[in-house]
């Protein structure tokens, strides 16, 4: 039983030791070898339901905060799917308070057009004529959102990327405007924690963040402004989950 828990304490610290030696570096690579705007870059996240920056985005939120982007955020529904839209709204914006995204900043769609429902498919072609016109009303450079597993499944979160797909395909992003999607994982990898790190640090081809402990802290500070959703099965996402 000691040998065994030995074993895990030395794990533990190899991996710590890891992450600091690999953090170190990382640092001082240049944002153009991560492939990312300078910084003061406009950054937009654009999400389906409040909880998403939180749930899934936090770690890139905070890493391009780090990088000093500018942040701002389009949530295209207010998660009523409950009837908790207007409770949801205000826990959006209680969360961007934590992870550094002025009110100002947020803008958060509550029409019948973007139900909070995985059973509606949101039009492809709505969704990116309003992106479009959000992208080139604020001047965006970078806009983060899901890929094509959309993390969870979720269709609300695939019908955004499928939209950030079309206009990229028909040549409509302003000039200068790049894309950033987060890689959907398996079940198993995703409640690996920090045993996932090495495999996503030789899978990655573009950008990740691995955050401080602090900064861990500061993600699940931000998921826990979501009391309406922190249902058991969250807790034990936030509980086991490389976030």
């Amino acid at each position: 039983m000691e040998e065994a828990a030995l074993l895990c304490v030395t794990v533990a610290v190899l991996m710590w030791a890891f992450l600091w030696v690999w953090d170190s570096s990382e640092r001082k690579r240049t944002r153009e070898q991560a492939g990312l705007p300078g910084a003061g870059s406009r950054t937009l996240l654009v999400i389906a339901h409040p909880d998403d920056e939180a749930m899934f985005f936090a770690p890139t939120v905070i890493g391009l905060g780090r990088l000093q982007h500018q942040l701002s955020l389009l949530c295209f529904s207010a998660g009523n799917y409950y009837n908790q839209g207007e409770i949801r709204k205000k826990e959006l914006l209680q969360s961007c308070d934590v992870l550094g995204i002025p009110h100002s900043c947020v803008t958060i769609i509550d029409t019948r057009d973007f139900p909070d429902d995985p059973g509606v498919q949101w039009d492809t072609e709505h969704v990116a004529s309003v992106l479009l016109q959000h992208i080139e009303v604020n001047g965006i450079s970078l806009v983060v959102t899901f890929d094509a597993g959309g993390v969870s499944g979720h269709s609300n979160h695939i019908a955004l990327y499928a939209a950030v797909r079309a206009l990229h395909s028909e040549g409509k992003f302003p000039e200068g405007c790049s894309v950033l999607t987060l890689q959907s994982v398996n079940v198993l990898r995703k409640y690996l924690s920090l045993l996932d790190l090495p495999w996503s640090l030789l899978r990655t081809q573009d950008v990740l963040f691995v955050l401080t402990s602090e900064e861990v802290a500061l993600a699940k500070k931000a998921m826990s402004c979501h009391h309406s959703q922190l249902l058991w099965f969250r807790h034990l996402y936030i509980l086991f989950s490389s976030l």
